[in-house]
């Protein structure tokens, strides 16, 4: 298990947090975690679909409503492989971010043959 923090988000207070689908770019169709700042900074959370694998946004415990307007304080990813009886390969990538409204976890479930990769990329664009 590996834990990473993204300490360029953490004390950004964001102005929306949204779930949507890639609408542009190599990633056309696939869901993406979106993170903009007062200060215009912008964190990206998605995956670079390819073929014979899929990683998909499973679940959000949690108001995402509750990480805008004030500082986020936690912001981190934890990730395991796990076991799947129907593929080779599975990896299960928790993101938990925290602020003093609440906190929220996203859960996103990569599957594949274990020949591609399973993994969640972040994307940052600093003011």
């Amino acid at each position: 298990m590996a834990i990473t923090t993204f300490s360029n988000m953490l004390g950004k207070v964001m102005t929306s947090v949204t779930r949507e689908e890639c609408k542009s770019g190599y990633n056309i169709g696939n869901e993406q975690m979106v993170f903009v700042a007062e200060d215009g900074s912008k964190f990206i959370f998605v995956h670079d679909q390819d073929c014979c694998e899929s990683v998909d946004i499973e679940d959000i415990c949690g108001d995402l409503s509750d990480l805008v307007g004030v500082p986020l304080l936690v912001a981190e990813e934890v990730d395991n492989i796990i076991d799947e009886s129907m593929l080779d390969e599975g990896t299960w990538t928790f993101y938990r971010y925290e602020t003093c409204k609440g906190v929220v976890t996203v859960r996103w479930l990569g599957l594949s043959n274990g020949y591609y990769s399973e993994s969640v990329s972040y994307e940052e664009y600093l003011v």
